[in-house]
């Protein structure tokens, strides 16, 4: 059941309801003023394509309508005269309205086309932007597909309403008006009758907002939970194949496939109503126009003034239909814009400071003061951690799995901001530095190596784009990739997908480390760095460890006793407190903590 909109907390403690493909997103009752002003600016940004196609349309609009004033002179005059002359000149005119309204008409579509692609480009890329800001809690609490939908087909689906939506809404109010004017100079009385339907129109339109709103925003929930849906089937594919839930998940797809197509049909009907009313007024108006010229008007109209109002009765309910479907876009499109620019107000809580200043060449400092931190409110992960690391320290973390050792390393790179304490380099609170100035001298190697579309020469220069090719090769010699990379069929120009098809996780983790060497951190975090590292391979990235260890300081989580025993200090955290620290050496004479996991491994 969808939830009311309450807020943009993001927090992980909304994690248990949220993230899964089949929880609708809430609902707004009304149209958010402040996403209608978001509207606005990209607009702004289009406005002189807009001005030009709104004064082409002008122009084809008026120089059209004449057309139906020569038809009548043509019927009216021309013909019962005889006057062969005249009826040529109205022909000639009529033709040549024809032509310049087609021929504007045309360079208007084109500035509409283009102003509607600029929009695009510009909400995708500030939406892009801005995602890349949010904090690791925004994607820990939604299925990765239920973003991915908003940044490609709802910006879509928006752009022709932003564009063209706005554009010929502005233009049919202006063709009602010369409509009007156009007919009044006909005949006043018969006026009359065409516009007596609008009101029954407007009282119609006013009773299903509501419900139109609210059909198309159960189907942009269900086009975001199918598109999760499948990104997350897709991810999981070969545990899919592996457990043999294709069966399964067919189902599921057909379920949230038939959910989504009935939601659509729901939402067409009570949109088609719109356009069937608007249809029906139309024609009764039209009966009544030719009832009360025959039978009613004192003289009765003539030929020419019946054909005349025939056709501007039928251009006036024209643009009525055409405000009628422009309406139906633009709800549809509100309900898409909804998810697009509440992703924008998600607040990126992991900012620079107001106060921020640029973090100086780092020397390696590293002092957490009492720091406290918890993912979800009132359950903490860290609770008074403080310890001092000294440039050229090579620290370990261990301890069991969920003890908060990877939230310590995620804290000292700001991927999260501190509750409570301090974190110090060489001196400075890192909530007070901008994060360029910090993360660009840290390396940082986390738990998944995660391998970009590209070369594998574009992977490792990932951490630092403007290295040469020998700068590349080094740091894979260093660590000890070179030795599979020149195997590959085309070397370091051997492309890979973002799934790394055809490369072992122990390679793609080779890789991942030469793109971490590569950047020259002063600072280095090693998340579990060897853990699908083979006993030989792990040999040859010993080395390259501890060359890039030297005059630096190092922050290593990892179980394999083989990667720690020779850190400067090792630290034993559970239950988010530092229960022991020493060099291994110490620990081991201790007989605690550290010792037991110790002997633990070695039992194995």
């Amino acid at each position: 059941m969808a939830r009311k909109k309450k807020g943009n907390n993001t927090g992980a403690g909304e994690k248990g309801h949220r993230n899964k493909y089949d929880v609708d997103e809430y609902l707004d009752e009304k149209i958010s003023l402040s996403n209608f002003r978001g509207c606005v600016k990209y607009i702004v940004r289009v406005k002189w394509y807009m001005i030009a196609a709104l004064l082409l349309s002008v122009i084809a609009s008026v120089v059209s309508l004449a057309g139906p004033l020569f038809i009548q002179r043509a019927l009216d005059v021309a013909v019962p005269n005889k006057d062969i002359k005249m009826l040529l000149s109205m022909a000639a005119l009529l033709g040549g309205s024809i032509v310049i309204s087609i021929a504007f008409g045309t360079i208007r579509n084109i500035l509409v086309a283009r102003a509607g692609q600029t929009i695009i480009h510009d909400i995708r890329y500030d939406l892009f932007a801005h995602l890349q800001k949010l904090p690791f809690t925004f994607y820990d609490t939604r299925p990765h597909g239920k973003i991915f939908v908003r940044v490609v087909p709802y910006v879509n689906s928006v752009s022709d309403a932003l564009s063209n939506g706005v554009l010929n809404f502005i233009i049919e109010i202006l063709n009602i008006i010369f409509i009007i004017i156009f007919m009044i100079r006909v005949s006043p009385s018969l006026t009359l009758i065409t516009v007596m339907g609008l009101p029954v129109l407007a009282l119609f339109i006013w009773t299903i907002k509501t419900r139109q709103r609210r059909a198309w925003q159960r189907v942009s929930n269900n086009n975001s939970n199918l598109n999760a849906y499948i990104q997350e089937s897709m991810d999981g594919v070969r545990v899919t194949q592996a457990f043999d839930r294709q069966r399964h998940n067919r189902g599921i797809m057909d379920r949230l496939t038939g959910e989504r197509n009935h939601e659509w049909m729901r939402a067409q009907y009570i949109s088609n109503t719109v356009w069937f009313s608007t249809e029906t007024l139309s024609q009764v108006v039209f009966s009544f126009i030719y009832i009360m010229g025959v039978y009613w008007m004192n003289p009765m109209a003539s030929f020419g003034m019946l054909l005349a109002m025939g056709n501007y009765a039928w251009r006036f309910w024209q643009p009525i239909t055409n405000l009628a479907n422009i309406y139906n876009t633009f709800v549809t499109g509100m309900s898409y814009l909804d998810r697009i620019f509440d992703t924008m107000a998600e607040p990126p809580v992991i900012a620079n400071a107001p106060d921020a200043v640029e973090m100086p060449a780092m020397r390696g400092h590293v002092q957490f003061m009492n720091v406290s931190f918890g993912y979800e409110p009132g359950q903490k992960v860290l609770r008074n951690i403080s310890f001092n690391a000294d440039p050229n320290d090579t620290i370990a973390i261990v301890g069991p799995t969920g003890a908060g050792k990877t939230t310590i390393v995620n804290l000292l790179s700001r991927f999260y901001n501190i509750e409570e304490g301090q974190i110090l380099i060489d001196g400075f609170d890192i909530m007070k530095l901008t994060l360029p100035s910090l993360r660009s001298q840290m390396g940082i190697m986390l738990q998944d190596s995660y391998l970009f579309t590209g070369t594998i020469a574009d992977n490792i220069r990932y951490g630092k784009l403007d290295a040469a090719d020998a700068d590349i090769r080094t740091a894979a010699e260093l660590i000890g990739a070179n030795h599979f990379i020149e195997k590959l069929p085309k070397g370091y120009d051997t492309p890979v997908t973002d799934q790394g098809g055809g490369i072992s996780h122990g390679e793609k983790q080779l890789l991942a480390f030469a793109r971490t060497l590569l950047s020259d951190p002063r600072i280095l975090v090693l998340d579990e760095a060897t853990s699908s590292i083979d006993t030989g391979t792990e040999q040859l990235v010993q080395e390259g460890i501890r060359t890039l260890m030297k005059g630096r300081t190092s922050f290593i989580i990892a179980h394999r006793l083989s990667t720690i025993r020779d850190c400067s200090r090792i630290m034993y955290i559970n239950n988010g407190q530092i229960l022991e620290a020493g060099t291994h050496n110490e620990l081991m004479a201790k007989q605690g903590h550290y010792y037991e996991l110790c002997q633990a491994q070695y039992a194995v």
